[in-house]
């Protein structure tokens, strides 16, 4: 058996969602699928009105939205009766969210709003499947994706409880639930967070052993950079489980970093493919090294580099401690390090508290900040003893100038921290460089 995820683009129209009924026909498999695009912005913008206490504006945005599907209805279905059955289930999810509009509005009630996109996706496409004489069954995640009390997926609760409605339901040909939507350790509606449907997909494919994952966006696979970017990418057409995890992390938005961990656990491979073009190999990804190969580029943006230089640093023991603790007491994560004898650099992503940070800092020693600035990372096979790649990578930014390297956590990774000014062109020179000399 295997998972196929549909991500919001994938069924963003009624005749994608025709599109995707025919990839996942013929074979019997778990497909898990995201709300139509542009439907969880509307949710969100939905219950921003709503914690403004205005429920006129909410309801706007509601009656907006909710004439938007019946246009895809009209569309997908061909014959009265399941127009009309579809239309009762759309009309039921827009009630409860309408609902809202009269009561205190928390967090609790907005991740039960979130939560109609998929419901509504998932609904809507058992119901064509049906119209198309298809004996397809709905699984809801609400009745078995469930995150513990610390907020991580519960394996065994989700194994337990899958295992028991795939059976229930063996004669189905093919089975549709939702992604990113669970419930929380106390029964509440919650999510795996957005991008979760990535993870969703990972967790039931650990959960059933699937024979492969397949996650379905409308980019043939991961690229070896940054096609916004640069001219004439490719797709990679093998990546190890680190590497994919490294350009996820690092900027490659097809793939949500949460996604990877699951699946390289339980050794199930995993397959990035392009609802346009179905017939591309994509990208897989698994357990499985290229050796001496670098494979891609990516960039993290908005990113803020720290100095903090200090007399005190040199032979002294508890120095990084005591900085490390500044960012943990924030809750502010570091993406890069780099150490001196008498300094540290380090990167974050979030300023939220940024100034708190420095002024924290500033009891150690002296503390620099540089903003806008961009971590490129450059992923492959880079094990210690592969000698020449640091030079073929130091020789492609030979004119750009580079604020920090970072090398030795990881063998899959090398970091670089650039100018956001000068992202473009560390971009493309690490492409001529890596992947087009001839």
């Amino acid at each position: 058996m295997k998972v196929l995820k549909f991500g919001g683009t994938s069924v963003g129209s009624a005749q994608r969602i025709k599109d995707v009924a025919k990839l996942i026909t013929g074979s019997r498999n778990i497909v898990v699928l995201s709300a139509m695009s542009g439907t969880t912005n509307s949710l969100v913008e939905i219950s921003d009105y709503l914690y403004k206490k205005n429920p006129d504006g909410a309801n706007e945005i509601i009656n907006n939205l909710a004439q938007k599907y019946y246009g895809h209805i009209d569309e997908l279905y061909a014959s009265e009766e399941y127009k009309q059955k579809a239309k009762e289930l759309v009309n039921t999810h827009f009630d409860k969210i309408r609902s809202f509009t009269k009561d205190l509005f928390t967090l609790f009630e907005e991740k039960v709003v979130l939560a109609q996109g998929e419901l509504m996706s998932t609904g809507m496409m058992n119901l064509y499947l049906h119209e198309q004489g298809i004996n397809s069954v709905l699984i809801p995640a609400l009745d078995y994706m469930r995150t513990d009390k610390n907020a991580e997926p519960d394996p065994v609760y989700i194994r337990e409880k899958l295992t028991k409605l795939l059976e229930e339901n063996n004669d189905a040909e093919i089975f549709i639930t939702q992604g990113y939507i669970c419930r929380n350790a106390y029964g509440e509606i919650d999510n795996l967070q957005r991008g979760g449907s990535d993870y969703s997909a990972s967790l039931i494919g650990a959960a059933v052993k699937a024979e492969e994952i397949q996650i379905w966006t409308d980019i043939d696979g991961m690229h070896n950079n940054d096609p916004r970017v640069v001219e004439h990418t490719s797709p990679v057409r093998h990546l190890h489980f680190e590497e994919a995890a490294e350009l996820a992390y690092f900027g490659a938005k097809i793939l949500h970093p949460t996604c990877i961990l699951p699946a390289k656990i339980n050794n199930i491979p995993v397959r990035l493919l392009n609802t346009m073009q179905p017939d591309a190999p994509g990208t897989l990804i698994s357990n499985e090294t290229e050796k001496g190969k670098i494979k891609a580029v990516a960039a993290k943006d908005n990113i803020t580099s720290i100095k903090i230089k200090s007399g005190r640093m040199l032979l002294a023991t508890g120095f990084l401690r005591k900085v490390f603790e500044i960012f943990e007491n924030y809750q502010t994560p570091i993406d890069m390090v780099t150490t001196s004898e008498v300094g540290v650099s380090v990167t974050i992503d979030n300023c939220k508290h940024l100034e708190e940070i420095v002024n924290d800092l500033k009891k150690y020693g002296t503390v620099s900040v540089d903003s806008d600035m961009v971590i490129v990372c450059v992923v492959g096979d880079l094990e210690w003893d592969n000698v020449g790649f640091e030079a073929r990578i130091v020789h492609a930014l030979k004119d750009v100038p580079v604020r920090m390297i970072s090398y030795g956590g990881s063998n899959y990774n090398v970091s670089l921290l650039v100018k956001a000014d000068d992202k473009k062109r560390a971009l493309q020179a690490l492409s001529e460089h890596l992947f087009n000399e001839k």
